[in-house]
Formats: structure tokens, sequence, C-alpha cells
């Protein structure tokens, strides 16, 4: 069982909750007190959960969550809705970086994965949940209105029916239920800044497998160097040259699927071009044809 599958087990599934997704990060400025003791970088691991809740309607939660060293068990320290997450920052727009930051009311968080792929993964499973809550957020707030509006046009209808009899005169309550609308304003929507457009474009189905495969590779290849680093009796030296040889074959696959995303990249960059290029094209030839027609 990998790790986020044990995060899952242990944290969410009792909570009746589904993990979406989880990253493995480090702070880039660590936060020191000055009346504790600092420990050493190795003391904690650190992890953050993107979950929704099985509710009706569900809840779209980010949690942060430690492992200390020693420990098999997983603590949940913070936990923030998605309504609080004010903006995701990529940090640079041009080429893949573990560099994010998470800004919240609250809180400011500046974090680096443990890898590119990695938070490339969490940030463009995020943004798409992101793009789906508020989706269905919209869609609840549009039929909670109708109803409203509805329900305001049948009271208005009865109290013109009532007042036939009486005077003319104002009607409070569907004045307040205007003003009411009028005071609405609408939820923030999470700002995603210096974000690869790879991450938060349609085309993306293809860019999450190649960051998992990714991802999955500097996973074994960091497995690969740890036990390298152990060590080994006189009779392994057939095992060392197999693991070297497999290490050669993961560095060469993964430099395969980085060129391969490159070429992906550039090819999307190049439909945009076009794109504009064909639309500028357009608006040419339709003002050509306005100019002859007069």
């Amino acid at each position: 069982m990998n790790i986020q599958s044990a995060i899952n087990k242990e944290l969410f599934i009792p909570r009746d909750e589904r993990m979406l997704v989880a990253v493995e990060v480090r702070r880039r400025k660590r936060k020191r007190v000055p009346f504790l003791p600092t420990g050493g970088t190795g003391d904690y691991a650190t992890f953050i959960c993107l979950s929704v809740t099985n509710t009706r309607p569900p809840q779209l939660v980010i949690t942060k969550v430690k492992r200390f060293r020693g420990s098999p068990a997983f603590i949940r320290r913070s936990q923030w809705t998605v309504e609080q997450l004010r903006q995701v920052n990529g940090i640079n727009p041009n080429k893949d970086s573990p560099e994010f930051d998470l800004v919240f009311d609250n809180a400011v968080d500046q974090w680096v994965a443990s890898s590119a792929p990695e938070k490339c993964i969490f940030i463009q499973i995020l943004y798409h949940a992101c793009q789906t809550y508020w989706a269905g957020k919209a869609g609840s707030l549009g039929k909670t209105g109708k109803l409203g509006k509805q329900r305001s046009l049948s009271l208005d209808a009865h109290e013109a029916k009532a007042g036939s009899s009486e005077a003319p005169g104002p009607a409070p309550r569907s004045r307040s239920l205007q003003e009411r609308r009028k005071s609405y304003a609408p939820p923030r929507q999470t700002e995603f800044i210096n974000c690869q457009s790879k991450l938060t474009g349609e085309a993306c189905t293809m860019n999450l497998v190649i960051y998992r495969c990714k991802a999955f590779f500097n996973r074994m290849k960091n497995m690969m160097v740890a036990n390298q680093g152990r060590p080994q009796g006189r009779g392994q030296s057939g095992q060392r040259h197999t693991g070297s040889t497999m290490g050669n074959v993961v560095h060469r696959v993964n430099m395969a699927l980085g060129e391969r995303g490159d070429r992906l990249t550039r090819a999307e960059d190049k439909t945009v071009e076009l794109m504009h290029r064909a639309q500028q094209f357009a608006d040419t030839a339709h003002k050509l044809a306005l100019k002859r027609s007069k």
C-alpha cells in the first residue's frame, strides 16, 4: 500500500471523505518559534491532501497531514475549505518546478514538493476540482434563485388578491426580498496564477498521464539511490550491476517522457498561435467584404 492509500484509509474514509490527491512537501522558508528549539529537517514528513466529502452538497477540503519519524500513524494538523483558499501560485509559468504557494484567508503557505511532477499533478487535480465545485455551487444558487422568484411571484399574486378589497399600499415582504437579492454577492472563486497552461487547459489528460509516469519513475529512482547507499555484502555484485542497468533504463524513459511533454507543450502553443492567425485573417476578410459592399 502506497502512502496516499494509507492516508486515505486512515484519515479520510472514517470521516466519510474521499481523498483526490496528496503531495509530500516541505517549507521553502522554515518557520521558527524563538522560544522553542528547532528540530532537524527529517523530524517529520508533511503532506497536503485534497479531499471531497460524500455528503450533499459535497464540500472540497484541503488538509495538512504530518507523520513523525519512527511513527506509522498520520496526524491531521490543519484544514481549510475551498472557500477559504483565495489563491494558488504556481511560481513559474514557463517550466516545471516543485515550488508553489497556497494563500488562505488567515494563512500563506510556501511549499516545495518532493518533485516537479508531483506538484503538477496536485495543481492540475486541484484546479479541475475547484472548477467542478464552483460550477455546482453556481447551479445550486441558480436553482435557489428560481425557487425564490416563483415564491415571490406567488406571494405578490396572493397579496394583490388580498389587497383588492383594501387600499393599495407598499409590499414590504417583496421589497425586502428585492433588497436581499441586490445585496447578495456571489462567492469569490479561487485564483490560479503563474500556472502553466497545460495544467489549467482543456487538453490535459495526456499531460496528467505523463506527470504520473514521471512521478512514478522519480520514486523508483529515489528508492534505488537509497538502496545503493546501504552497505552491501560480497556476493551482491550481480545485484549492483542489475540495479545500475535498471537505473539507466529509468533515466532514459524519464528523459523520453520529458521530451514528449515538451513536444506536446510546443504543439499546444502552436495551435493557439494558428487560431489567433486564423481569427485575424477572418477579421481582415470581413472588413474587405464590408468595403466592397459599400
